[in-house]
């Protein structure tokens, strides 16, 4: 650790980093060197809390936007939340933040000589969400992932010394299939908040209109228009898993469990019959092990 010790954080960021458990994939196994954890969750805490930010999914009691000197008439106001979140990380480089999780990233910024834009990144994909609630086209939705999600896998490269070009190219592959994976269990949701992450024109295509995705349950229609993005999103992991077999050791084991994550979710998706909307389909811990086993077998050949 450098002889720095990352702070404790209070109730509110503790809150934060427990959805960890509920990630599609691992956040921050027990088998990775202590320090590789510290920073993973460091990254996977100022991830999560952006998202809540975005989302208006904050805890309770206003805590967060007090650390981040929002004056209680403007807490709702989801881009003013954001403003005052990106001038904190601000502070990260070049002062004292505020935020208990920013504080605790500040070492791992240091330790690791990350650099601001894949945080920034993550920001200007939640202020996308604030005013783009709806994607024309695939191209468009891949844009937003190249904000939303790539700058994750990108930071986990850097954390472990081992970016390269190549490794970035598929990294942001895996990266994209497990956002539109996500989107694909939180259609219902999404929703809810008046969000759709399904391409207008792949809607169009296969006359799926918002009423159907506010059903219960899917329609012919609607399950038809989820297996065509679950394969898209297929194919996407498929063009990223060769990123297994490029590392080595404990960081091998991690990426397998990343693909295999996006994996399971898919064979889940699919077990479901490709219905989404009655809640998100997710992975059983054994078919996950099993997707491991698989992706480090494929991994194995490939390295």
């Amino acid at each position: 650790m450098t002889g720095t010790r990352q702070a404790r954080p209070e109730a509110a960021a503790r809150a934060t980093l427990d959805k960890a458990a509920h990630e599609n994939f691992p956040v921050a196994p027990f088998f990775l060197p202590r320090a590789w954890r510290d920073d993973l969750m460091a990254v996977y805490g100022y991830a999560r809390l952006v998202d809540d930010i975005g989302d208006g999914d904050l805890a309770p009691g206003g805590a967060d936007a007090r650390h981040l000197g929002v004056e209680a008439a403007s807490a709702e106001d989801r881009l003013a939340v954001l403003d005052a979140f990106e001038a904190d990380l601000r502070r990260v480089f070049d002062g004292t933040p505020r935020h208990p999780l920013l504080l605790a990233l500040q070492p791992t910024v240091r330790r690791r000589s990350l650099t601001p834009e894949p945080f920034l990144g993550l920001i200007a994909a939640n202020r996308q969400d604030q005013l783009v609630r709806r994607y024309k086209t695939y191209d468009d939705l891949l844009a937003y992932c190249e904000l939303s999600a790539n700058p994750v896998g990108r930071l986990v490269l850097q954390i472990t010394g081992t970016a390269s070009p190549e490794r970035v190219r598929r990294s942001d592959a895996v990266c994209t299939a497990l956002q539109v994976v996500e989107h694909l269990q939180d259609v219902a949701e999404d929703l809810g908040r008046d969000r759709v992450y399904l391409p207008a024109e792949d809607m169009q295509r296969f006359h799926v209109t918002e009423a159907d995705l506010a059903a219960g349950t899917g329609a012919a229609s609607v399950r038809a228009l989820v297996a065509y993005e679950a394969e898209r999103a297929g194919r996407l992991l498929n063009e990223g898993t060769p990123l297994v077999g490029s590392v080595h050791g404990r960081l091998r084991l991690l990426l397998a469990g990343f693909v295999a994550g996006g994996r399971a979710a898919l064979t889940a998706i699919a077990a479901a019959g490709h219905d989404v909307l009655p809640g998100p389909p997710k992975p059983t811990k054994a078919n996950l092990l099993r997707e491991v086993g698989a992706v480090l077998r494929r991994a194995r050949r490939e390295g």
